[in-house]
């Protein structure tokens, strides 16, 4: 007997609609937000109409492009850091040998701590008075550095702290992405005489980009919604040199109380990390077929 056309859609249409609620409510609810001035601990009665305000006040705003330009800053060093060793990582433990078990477990810990206790373990470390990453290059002579004291030593630190908690997720993804090429392919292009860096760069990674491209993605993604390990190792400081977009929104929310205006924020983000994504899969296209 033959299936009627509708009966996918009765088993996917539930799951479909639920996921989409779960996604466009959040969307459609920031949104609006964004159009009244609104405090925290009032109730939504007493919000005023504010029309555009919150958005013009959002776009002439330098402190959010300030933001917004560091946000660009931590994920496309993080990102590139992280996808450059994932790789790396992954195609030198490729080939199974003594001791890769365990180290694919000990490398995969770091991004199953939690975020506020990788912000505390990280704060520790770079403590300018008893850090451990003071007391290590004290060794070597070096003098104590206030790493968290200084800009441009605080956006090293919490890049630093990014790149050790998610380079181990490019690490899993490329390890199943290449133990997954096809076998006959690697041996053919062996046999034709190709060398290592030969078949690494035009067979083996042109094979799994769709998976470096998936990869990409979510890490860009993760990257702008960071929120917690800068939270905790340095707030935003010093100044506002290591405050990023997530950070902005949520002190405008919650210390500022200003909810309307870090929703109209939250739209921004949203645009920027819509836009990078769509970029990221139109670039790479890894929806199309494999020839």
């Amino acid at each position: 007997m033959r299936r009627p056309a509708w009966l996918p859609v009765f088993y996917v249409g539930p799951a479909v609609l639920v996921m989409a609620a779960a996604c466009l409510y959040p969307v459609v609810s920031a949104i609006q937000l964004g159009f009244f001035d609104w405090g925290l601990g009032t109730p939504w009665s007493g919000a005023r109409w504010a029309g555009l305000d919150n958005f013009v006040s959002t776009f002439s705003n330098p402190r959010v492009w300030s933001s917004l330009w560091t946000t660009l800053m931590f994920a496309a060093v993080c990102v590139s850091a992280e996808m450059v060793l994932g790789i790396a990582l992954a195609l030198a433990l490729e080939h199974p040998v003594r001791g890769t078990a365990l180290f694919r477990t000990l490398f995969i810990l770091p991004m199953m701590i939690a975020p506020i206790a990788v912000g505390l373990a990280w704060r520790y470390i770079f403590d300018a008075q008893f850090g451990l990453l003071n007391a290590l290059l004290g060794i070597f002579g070096v003098a104590p550095m206030g790493w968290l004291a200084d800009p441009t030593l605080a956006f090293i630190a919490i890049v630093i702290a990014d790149v050790w908690q998610w380079t181990p997720f490019v690490f899993i993804m490329m390890v199943a992405a290449l133990a997954n090429v096809d076998g006959a392919v690697i041996e053919a292009s062996r046999i034709d005489g190709a060398r290592w860096w030969q078949m690494t760069f035009k067979v083996k990674l042109p094979m799994v980009m769709n998976v470096i491209a998936i990869t990409l993605v979510m890490r860009l993604i993760d990257a702008f919604r960071v929120l917690e390990v800068i939270y905790v190792l340095t707030f935003g400081g010093p100044g506002d040199s290591t405050e990023i977009l997530s950070l902005h929104i949520y002190k405008t929310a919650f210390v500022g109380q200003q909810l309307g205006v870090a929703a109209a924020v939250s739209v921004l983000l949203l645009v920027v990390v819509a836009a990078l994504s769509w970029g990221a899969l139109r670039l790479s296209n890894p929806l199309k077929e494999s020839a």
